[in-house]
């Protein structure tokens, strides 16, 4: 079966590929604030500047926009490369408009941040510190090196070089700080959504496995009476057919085969007479069906319901939500995977609440790693591998899918240890190990019909 997921992508070493017209609109913007600085410094403060260089490389700009709006498809998406050299020419044209007007000098001269800020939040980290090195070289060199601000009298405009200096520390410390905090919240947003695509699939997933629980249900309920009439009649006809034995024999091996589909629609799904059945169960069957797949790795799993809390009613009967299920699974297999021996699954419930607890006889969560549990793509950081499973190294994927999930259903999550609390119980004192406890309000999870108590109706009278 081919794949249907795309590999998850690699944060640190990229980004997507960025359309062109976002990058022509914004060197429009740019080009705009140029020729309007460009004419306000010529006509209103009658600055004297080599004017004639000034517009020819902003034109330059708009030669690069006209030709590439022109050549190129409105939905062309440049590479890395390209776009690295698109902003690298940007950051060069501002350079040389910087020098032909004052250098530092220039009020302007913090815009040299903005191709870093660009570069930081599209392109590589590579491709960043290139750009942010080339940044702060250009502000070195503009320091020293460019054509002063002239009035027409001939009079020189300039900073005095304290503030030069300080103009210089405080456009390089906008570089480093801006282009960090660029990338680091582009790409928390990059990993954010990925994780939530992530998420989306494993519940689409779930889904279609429970839908196609029902459809084999539904039809191991629906052959159901022609199979039966089939062994009937087979029967009947097996009889009747005493004098021909190889037709007896035939009418016999029809039989067994009928047994044989009633046998396999009855493992494949539930049998049921309503499709009520398949869309709700008791907690401890939802308990058990998300716990299914990790009952034969190995670990002990105990399923309890807290027995002060059992007074409470009766046992609730909840919607099998999808969502529900994997997010649970999920967990289950998170405390299966570093267990030692046992996992154990609590559950309990009031007239308001239903709570699950999943706990472990494990190592338990690191500490540096609680306050961070549910963030995607976070790398395991142990100080030593685990000795169960040496090849892990985990992303906390799957723990994000699990809390995304529940969540989404109602529920409240809390991670924690159970060494920092239950050892104290004597009831509890294996329970050492990771510690997760999912509480919905009952409004949220439980059926409305057995809030009502409602039944599902008489069955239907056979007629024929």
């Amino acid at each position: 079966m081919a794949h249907t997921h795309a590999p998850p992508q690699d944060f640190g070493s990229g980004r997507q590929s960025i359309p062109l017209r976002t990058l022509i609109m914004l060197r429009w913007w740019a080009v705009t604030g140029q020729l309007s600085a460009l004419l306000v410094a010529q006509y209103v403060l009658g600055l004297s500047l080599a004017f004639g260089m000034c517009y020819f490389f902003v034109g330059l700009s708009i030669i690069s926009n006209v030709t590439a709006y022109f050549i190129f498809p409105e939905n062309k998406r440049l590479s890395q490369r390209q776009t690295l050299l698109v902003v690298l020419f940007d950051m060069l044209q501002l350079s040389v408009l910087l020098y032909l007007t004052g250098g530092l000098h220039n009020p302007f001269s913090i815009l040299i941040v903005g191709p870093v800020t660009v570069s930081a939040s599209a392109l590589t980290a590579g491709s960043t510190i290139f750009l942010g090195g080339a940044a702060i070289l250009i502000t070195s060199l503009l320091t020293r090196f460019y054509m002063p601000l002239t009035t027409q009298t001939g009079e020189r405009l300039f900073i005095p070089d304290l503030f030069l200096f300080g103009n210089w520390v405080a456009i390089l410390i906008a570089v480093v700080f801006l282009g960090v905090y660029s990338r680091r919240i582009v790409s928390e947003m990059y990993a954010m959504s990925e994780a939530l695509q992530a998420t989306q699939m494993a519940l689409a997933r779930e889904q279609k496995l429970t839908d196609l629980g029902g459809v084999v249900a539904a039809a191991a309920h629906e052959l159901g009476t022609p199979l039966a009439t089939i062994k009937l009649t087979s029967a009947e006809l097996a009889e009747e057919l005493d004098d021909h034995p190889e037709l007896r024999d035939d009418a016999l091996l029809i039989r067994e085969q009928a047994d044989r589909c009633r046998d396999i629609l009855r493992s494949m799904g539930r049998a049921g007479k309503d499709d009520l059945h398949l869309r709700r169960a008791p907690l401890s069957a939802l308990l058990e069906e998300a716990a299914e797949p990790h009952l034969n790795r190995g670990k002990d799993i105990r399923f309890e319901i807290v027995a002060d809390i059992a007074h409470e009613g009766a046992q609730p009967t909840v919607l099998r939500r999808p969502e529900v299920i994997h997010g649970l699974r999920n967990l289950i297999q998170n405390a299966v995977d570093f267990s030692r021996n046992r996992v154990w699954i609590d559950s309990e419930w009031t007239d308001r609440t239903i709570t699950v607890r999943i706990m472990d006889d494990g190592r338990g969560y690191p500490q540096h790693f609680l306050g961070r549990i549910g963030e995607p793509f976070i790398r395991r950081r142990a100080p030593r591998p685990d000795p169960q499973r040496p090849e892990y190294e985990g992303m906390g994927l799957g723990l994000f899918i699990a809390k995304t999930l529940l969540e989404r259903s109602g529920a409240d999550l809390t991670f924690a240890n159970g060494s920092d609390d239950l050892r104290k119980k004597e009831a509890y004192a294996e329970r050492t190990g990771a510690f997760v406890e999912v509480s919905w309000p009952r409004g949220s999870l439980e059926t409305d019909d057995q809030r009502g108590r409602q039944s599902l109706g008489d069955n239907q009278l056979i007629q024929g």
